[in-house]
């Protein structure tokens, strides 16, 4: 199933559910299946620069039928600067989605953290674009698909406004998200988990149970703060941060 969804990826063409073949296809097993592929992009030489988590919002959350969010892998190869053209060579039916970043000072190891921890281990936030994407065809996802999907990840984008966490409350964060210049959709910080505070801690404790660390120097993505929105080749998509920084990208 890792092949399948390496081969989508490469060709960038929509495979079926892997749920569709194997119903019975567990969260802990769609994770290795993740793993295999994350393990073989290192072997080919990218690098993991940390992590992002999915299915923050509760309406997400009830779509899929869960009761927690997912996470997934952010490489070096993801990242994409402001200014550059997005590389739609790359996608296969992309969203964007606006989040706060968490860059980490401290490494972080569950389980039994609070939110007070995550404070302690962030250095900063900046604001961030995450493009999510899924080798799955159509999006047509249950959980284990886009856990195995490496949670849709696609590219992202960090800001350069660095904040710290003491200057501001996450939850009071709003978020504008324009395409073409028409306004799609707002959000704020209390859409992720209702503080990404919350979703780190959330990230940091469920990753204890494996024994692995969020690491200093990692940038974590905390999730959506507004629903997902679909771009083609040759939108312009802006995120509009209150009292922050804003945020262009153009497919």
């Amino acid at each position: 199933m890792a092949e399948r969804l390496w081969k989508a990826e490469e060709t960038r063409e929509g495979i079926a559910p892997l749920t569709t073949s194997v119903p019975s296809l567990t969260p802990e097993e769609a994770y290795q299946i993740q793993l295999i592929n994350i393990r073989r992009k290192v072997d080919r030489g990218e690098r993991v620069v940390g992590k992002k988590i999915g299915l923050t919002s509760k309406a997400m959350q009830q779509l899929l039928g869960v009761n927690e969010p997912d996470y997934g892998h952010l490489l070096d190869t993801m990242e994409i600067k402001a200014g550059d053209r997005v590389p739609w060579e790359k996608l296969l039916q992309p969203k964007v989605e606006g989040e706060i970043a968490f860059i980490l000072k401290k490494t972080l190891k569950g389980p039994g953290l609070t939110y007070l921890d995550v404070i302690n281990a962030v250095e900063c936030i900046v604001p961030a674009i995450e493009i999510v994407d899924s080798r799955v065809r159509d999006w047509n996802i249950r959980l284990p698909d886009t856990i195995a999907d490496n949670a849709s990840s696609g590219l992202f984008l960090l800001g350069k406004e660095a904040i710290p966490l003491r200057d501001i409350d996450l939850t009071e964060i709003g978020m504008a998200l324009y395409v073409n210049d028409t306004l799609i959709n707002t959000g704020a910080g209390a859409a992720a988990l209702g503080n990404p505070l919350y979703s780190a801690a959330w990230l940091a404790n469920f990753l204890g149970r494996f024994g692995i660390p969020l690491e200093a120097g990692e940038i974590v993505l905390s999730g959506a703060l507004s629903a997902a929105v679909d771009v083609r080749p040759g939108d312009k998509v802006a995120i509009q941060f209150s009292d922050w920084e804003t945020l262009t990208l153009t497919f």
